[in-house]
């Protein structure tokens, strides 16, 4: 086993890396929402894009974690890297030759989804390898920092950069933040855990990729968490999609990057909160409690979309998110035996998310066939909600949001009265150590 002062060092080569390859994705993906709003005029054209963006990825997760726990977990990084950094060069050829159709938008953002899924298995269970357990929750919020810190980067810097070269100038940055992030793996070696879980008899590649549902399904308190994400996701999903049109809708795109940067800074500062703090003692009433926070942010956009409406309820979301999520991935890390963690996380991953794409999917219609033409002056929900929203343009994406808003109240709610999920860090032992 590596020295804790060598595996510390590979754990902060990893992940600078992937911060490096995070930012240039984010300009690629800030390059790609402001292409599609500005050429389509859709919410559904841009929450179609989304869907392609996540939908493969999570399918693809049982998979993805089986390949984790098989291989080298250095080379499953790799092959992820590589294959998503080659989708983001095919995207850079073609907006330079003028050949960059909505279709192909689509088709690359599923390749790269699809190769990005292979990364978190194997990233997060090399986290547990390692980092200390009694620190794996300042770790996940490490890594949160550095998504944050390309959430505060690239709007501001795809802004400028939109104007000064174009879509074509973020993706070639994107494709050398890919290059980069391999450099960093190369560089490092990560030992192989040794088996700690009960011998399993030989399977096939498929029923092993579903090993980690049985896994969790045999664990109540593991499986109402799980559950408990499974909503709150769906829930989230309707407010993820739906900023982007709502801003550009009202404002610019110069105004988009300032609620994405907004977003960003909010993020750093819930992660460093996380960082320092490590989060509760018990880490459920973490999770729980931080989601009737986002709820709350959500709630906010029963007041006119202001500016500082806007902004004060993308920072409320994002603020509490690295907290909710950094006590989460602890008690996940904590429970979950070592050598089974690829698959484990992977199959959590996939069932958590889902609803992700299904609230992309509901949310473009709604928006634009429902709640938006409804909210109009004389839509056929104005008699209604007109007085508590206003009518014109972004009240029916504020009805959603305040929906969703009171919906996440619902799922804290139910979640907290679940024995199983309130006592899961009591009722179930921690992994042996490798």
């Amino acid at each position: 086993m590596a020295k804790p002062f060598d595996a510390m060092k590979t754990f902060f080569t990893i992940w600078f890396g992937q911060v490096i390859s995070s930012l240039g994705s984010g300009l690629t993906n800030f390059g790609i929402t402001v292409w599609v709003l500005k050429t389509t005029g859709s919410t559904t054209a841009f929450a179609t894009a989304m869907i392609f963006a996540t939908l493969p990825g999570i399918l693809l997760s049982p998979i993805a974690g089986t390949l984790a726990d098989r291989w080298d977990r250095r080379t499953a990084m790799i092959v992820s890297d590589f294959g998503a950094g080659l989708s983001s060069l095919v995207l850079a050829l073609l907006v330079m030759t003028g050949n960059l159709h909505l279709w192909g938008i689509y088709a690359l953002m599923g390749v790269s989804s699809a190769f990005n899924t292979l990364s978190w298995p194997a990233f997060t269970a090399s986290t547990s390898i390692l980092v200390p357990k009694e620190h794996l929750g300042r770790a996940s919020g490490l890594v949160q920092a550095g998504e944050a810190a390309s959430m505060i980067v690239t709007p501001a810097l795809g802004a400028f950069l939109l104007v000064k070269g174009g879509l074509q100038a973020l993706v070639i940055i994107d494709v050398v933040s890919f290059a980069l992030a391999i450099g960093a793996l190369l560089l490092i070696r990560i030992s192989k855990p040794a088996p700690t879980s009960e011998p399993q008899p030989q399977q096939s590649f498929f029923r092993e990729a579903f090993y980690g549902w049985r896994y969790i399904k045999a664990r109540p308190g593991l499986f109402g968490l799980m559950a408990f994400f499974f909503l709150v996701n769906f829930v989230a999903g309707f407010a993820n999609v739906l900023y982007g049109p709502l801003t550009l809708a009202l404002y610019d795109e110069q105004f988009l990057g300032v609620v994405g940067s907004t977003i960003g800074i909010a993020m750093l500062v819930g992660t460093i909160i996380m960082g320092v703090w490590g989060g509760p003692k018990k880490k459920v009433y973490g999770i729980i409690g931080f989601s009737l926070a986002i709820g709350f942010g959500l709630l906010i956009m029963i007041l006119p979309a202001t500016r500082p409406t806007l902004l004060a309820s993308a920072a409320l979301m994002m603020v509490f998110t690295p907290i909710m999520n950094g006590c989460s991935q602890a008690i996940w890390q904590r429970k979950v035996a070592l050598d089974v963690q690829g698959r484990v996380f992977a199959i959590r991953r996939m069932i958590a998310w889902f609803p992700a794409p299904l609230s992309f999917a509901l949310a473009g219609p709604l928006a634009d066939r429902v709640f938006g033409p409804g909210l109009m002056p004389k839509g056929n929900l104005a008699p209604a909600l007109g007085p508590i929203f206003g009518t014109g343009e972004g009240a029916g994406v504020r009805v959603m949001m305040v929906c969703a808003g009171l919906l996440m109240f619902v799922v804290a709610g139910a979640s907290l009265l679940n024995p199983r999920v309130r006592n899961v860090e009591q009722e179930l032992p921690d992994a042996k150590e490798d």
